[in-house]
């Protein structure tokens, strides 16, 4: 039964890409999420980088818009520009339920961590207020955290950090000032499970920051020792 298992687990995803094949998120191409000539074309973020949010930045030292930002996140890394493939494929896994779509871009990030290392030892997903996962029926973030725990066999956390404060999407506000105030204590920890830890918060988008760091900062409060924000893709 031991040898069995596996082959009936091969073929019940033969099954399934028979009944509902992959088609590329970029040019509808039947086989992968990603073909290989749209994963070329992905819109990379290439240093030098700003060392805290991780825009790109010609001199390699903190950008002008991070040299006054009181930041609680140690860091902020990302390996795409939001735009293209990468954006249409978020879209799908966010809007669209296109859940195992998480599989090819935890992928991905996981690609990255292998040449960009970061300090972490427990992946952390970004959380939503209850009320937007009831509208959507899953957390993004927790499915692309799932799978990348799986690719670098770090554990998960997803019932510690919870968002406490249901506010309207970032994409809704105009400023940083405004992104910032929108989630400011939005966010609190359980308990101090993650104290002592090096955590990775892991996200799909990013913008500002100011998500990340309202996170960083609930983490922090609690013990947490470092807090890197890795996430999918970045507003340049």
């Amino acid at each position: 039964m031991v040898n069995v298992l596996p082959r009936l687990a091969k073929l019940k995803g033969i099954a399934l890409d028979l009944l509902f094949p992959q088609w590329c998120v970029g040019c509808g191409k039947e086989g992968d999420f990603i073909c290989h000539s749209c994963h070329r074309s992905l819109p990379r973020i290439m240093p030098p980088l700003c060392p805290r949010c991780g825009k790109p930045q010609p001199s390699g030292i903190l950008c002008p818009a991070c040299v006054g930002w009181q930041a609680e996140i140690d860091g902020i890394r990302s390996p795409f520009r939001f735009d293209g493939v990468i954006r249409q494929a978020i879209h799908q896994l966010k809007y669209r339920n296109l859940r195992a779509l998480a599989v090819t871009l935890a992928k991905l990030l996981n690609d990255y961590l292998v040449t960009n290392p970061m300090p972490g030892e427990v992946l952390v997903p970004v959380p939503l207020h209850q009320k937007r996962v009831r509208e959507r029926g899953y957390n993004q973030s927790s499915l692309l955290a799932k799978e990348l725990g799986k690719l670098t066999s770090l554990p998960v956390v997803d019932d510690c950090l919870i968002r406490q404060r249901h506010a309207p999407p970032q994409a809704k506000t105009s400023t940083v000032d405004e992104r910032r105030s929108n989630v400011a204590n939005a966010f609190t920890c359980r308990d101090c499970r993650l104290r002592g830890k090096q955590v990775w918060l892991i996200d799909d988008v990013s913008t500002s920051g100011a998500t990340l760091d309202a996170c960083a900062a609930a983490l922090k409060a609690t013990g947490a020792t470092s807090v890197w924000g890795l996430v999918l893709a970045r507003e340049i």
